[in-house]
């Protein structure tokens, strides 16, 4: 067996969509609502709130977590339903494909409108259309996922994953790069913003004709139904060769060993995501209000950790051929953990350097992120394919829903719970703390449970 390299990228467009426009999100939505609450609550900008009494802006976090934490719960509920509908769809262009262009081209209609409503004061029209965003987005995101299992092999999955997950911080990475030179702070920091909307607006735009791009191109190049045709014999093969204790089958239920395994890996990945999601969703309004620091060091911050996922990504494929993917996995979790370690003890720096009186940034911080995003990158590009290891082509948007529900069930979880430990403890440091403790704990379930099954392939060991 040997992957079709070409093909794996052009499918990779779909998450290329799909990153950019979490990224976008989750860089600007957490202090666009912490900017809201500040105004409703004590009746200033968040700014103003920062200068004059910084501790409440702790308070407003658990508002926040909850707003963000609805997006979540939402896609807990639509992930696994949109994935199952597209596992029984048939269409002349696929079962993917119709879920994919709908969805894109919704949420990239609504997505500009969501720093409109910020600049216009308006918490219920902001969170409207977030939910529009997220709704559609969920259509789009498991059937877009579900792409590459449905025509790749399973031996050759993990490496097709780190394809994928390149293509995917390309279009992260790109949303980054523009918060570098759309600065959000430059926004939030300042008392007239009539004349600065553009700042908050680009970066929005932008991302909606980029994913309606990244969809157009993987419509035109991707023709599923003739490739899922072409490819039966090579995915038979697969599943003969898949590391896994008994073999998938569409009739009856799960076999005990397999039900373990995949009850094990859920398990293990929703508490990671508990962490990850923690540290993704409150790392800029972090950066702001507690290092003082621009919000362009969160970006650069960001575009270095993406940096080294992608390295991970390419080794992950490699690594997982000689160790397997639990072990691979855990190296992950164990580097994250000493990662997120460090971060534990970084402090404000207190060097002024911005005209606003914005500190310089931690160095450490920024080996801090590669060294968390090298690990993330090595758990999150095999961990995927392990649980659509363990089912037929037939229920693999059904495994995705799985996936993501465990993972959106954290996500849903961790921005409310650690909301109202900010509030409680009146502390941004708990954020590291909280992090590596969930991340330490992933790790002991993730090795202690799953079984690292390793069977000889005609292309090598997975």
């Amino acid at each position: 067996m040997k992957l079709n390299v070409k093909r794996t990228c052009q499918i990779g467009f779909a998450f290329f969509g799909i990153l950019l426009l979490w990224q976008v999100y989750d860089s600007w939505c957490p202090t666009f609502l912490t900017d809201l609450f500040a105004h409703r609550m004590y009746g200033m900008t968040s700014a103003e709130l920062k200068a004059s009494a910084p501790e409440n802006i702790l308070n407003v976090q658990w508002l926040v977590g909850i707003i963000m934490a609805c997006d979540n719960l939402a896609a807990l509920i639509l992930l696994p339903f949109f994935g199952s509908l597209s596992d029984r769809t048939r269409t002349p262009i696929g079962k993917r494909m119709p879920y994919i262009l709908v969805g894109t081209f919704v949420s990239a209609v609504a997505f500009p409108f969501i720093p409109l409503f910020f600049h216009r004061g308006s918490v219920a029209g902001m969170i409207i259309m977030m939910g529009v965003v997220l709704i559609f987005m969920m259509m789009y995101r498991n059937p877009a996922v579900s792409l590459m299992p449905d025509i790749t092999p399973k031996p050759l999955r993990a490496k097709a994953n780190g394809i994928i997950n390149i293509m995917g911080y390309l279009g992260g990475g790109f949303a980054t790069i523009l918060g570098l030179f759309l600065k959000l702070s430059d926004y939030i920091n300042v008392t007239d913003r009539s004349q600065k909307m553009w700042i908050i607006e680009l970066p929005f735009i932008i991302a909606s004709l980029l994913m309606v791009i990244s969809a157009l191109v993987l419509f035109f190049t991707i023709k599923e139904n003739k490739i899922a045709e072409e490819m039966k014999e090579e995915m038979a093969e697969g599943e003969r060769l898949a590391a896994i204790e008994n073999p998938a089958s569409d009739e009856g239920p799960m076999s005990p060993a397999n039900r373990r395994m995949l009850l094990a890996i859920l398990a293990a990945e929703f508490l990671w995501f508990m962490a990850d999601n923690a540290i993704g969703t409150y790392i800029g309004n972090y950066v702001i209000y507690y290092l003082n620091a621009s919000s362009g060091a969160t970006m650069i911050l960001t575009l270095g950790g993406g940096l080294a996922s992608a390295v991970g990504f390419v080794a992950a494929g490699m690594i997982a051929d000689r160790i397997g993917r639990k072990w691979t996995i855990a190296s992950g979790l164990l580097i994250s953990f000493l990662a997120l370690l460090v971060m534990v003890f970084v402090r404000p720096t207190g060097r002024v350097v911005g005209a606003n009186g914005e500190f310089s940034f931690p160095s450490a911080l920024y080996a801090v992120w590669a060294l968390k995003g090298f690990g993330m990158a090595l758990v999150h590009n095999c961990s995927f394919p392990m649980v659509v290891e363990l089912c037929t082509s037939k229920k693999i948007g059904r495994f995705t829903g799985y996936y993501y529900a465990a993972s959106m069930s954290a996500q849903t979880i961790t921005p409310v719970l650690l909301g109202l430990i900010f509030m409680k403890s009146g502390a941004w440091g708990v954020l590291p703390v909280y992090a590596s403790v969930l991340i330490l704990c992933s790790a002991a379930v993730f090795i202690l449970r799953v079984r690292n099954i390793r069977i000889q392939k005609a292309a090598g060991g997975n």
